[in-house]
């Protein structure tokens, strides 16, 4: 072998070498081991140009929460049937805020309308953030096949058929099966509670696509209720000087609501 090849062979070993200690060194600045000292807790405090690891309010990765299984009861207020979730059923970000999945109401006919229509069915979820704001998704719904959330539910509503304020345990309760649509497009607008009192600022979901129920299973939550709340829906609202935002389905748009 020539004193030249040899020397050629030394410079790659060289440059090789110092392309691993410098890949180690870097390595070795911080590490995904939590709890040590330069452990993803610690990383905003290696270096000066590193602290939006650790005070940055923006940072990923994170969890895209949604809604799961959770325990319920069904409750009849009287004016409406409400499911009240009683653990963790989930949450959505909606404008960058989380808000937690509380409880789901039931309305016939719907509250909403679209372009002057009412359906036979409007179910509304209510959400709450950590600061007490608070946004509502609504579904409407027209006549057609069962809902699967409502048949999931009717043993138990018959329970408390006409009998205010009376309560049962559901057991665990599913959400996901009121928002199986492959179109969510829908509106937004600034509202506020259907009911008394009326609390204003509420943000309002509506989601243009419609779901079906049965005439069965209104008529069920119709008869649940007092004599005056058997059409619970309130009469509809002026818009005044609110700006109602439509937002279609993309199908490239993974955001949250």
């Amino acid at each position: 072998m020539s004193s030249s090849t040899l020397f050629h062979l030394f410079l790659l070993s060289s440059l090789l070498f110092s392309c691993l200690s410098n890949a180690r060194l870097y390595a070795d600045d911080f590490s995904y081991i939590e709890g040590s000292p330069n452990g993803p807790e610690n990383w905003g405090n290696l270096r000066p140009e590193w602290k939006t690891c650790g005070n940055g309010k923006e940072q990923s990765p994170i969890n895209l929460t949604s809604y799961q299984a959770a325990r319920a009861t069904v409750k009849n207020n009287g004016h409406d049937i409400m499911v009240y979730f009683k653990s963790d059923a989930g949450s959505q970000f909606i404008n960058q805020v989380q808000y937690q999945l509380k409880r789901i109401h039931f309305h016939s006919p719907s509250e909403h309308a679209l372009n002057g229509e009412r359906y036979d069915l409007e179910v509304q979820m209510v959400h709450e953030s950590q600061d007490q704001r608070r946004a509502v998704i609504a579904i409407m719904f027209r006549f057609g096949r069962s809902d699967p959330f409502l048949s999931d539910l009717e043993d138990f509503i018959s329970q408390i058929s006409r009998r205010e304020n009376n309560e049962v345990d559901a057991g665990v309760v599913d959400p996901r099966q009121l928002l199986q649509f492959d179109d969510p497009a829908y509106y937004r607008y600034m509202g506020s509670y259907t009911a008394p009192p009326c609390t204003e600022d509420i943000t309002w979901t509506v989601i243009k696509k419609l779901g079906t129920v049965s005439p069965r299973q209104v008529l069920m939550l119709k008869q649940a209720v007092n004599e005056n709340s058997i059409n619970n829906a309130r009469p509809l609202q002026p818009l005044k000087f609110r700006t109602v935002f439509f937002y279609p389905h993309q199908k490239s748009d993974h955001d949250a609501m």
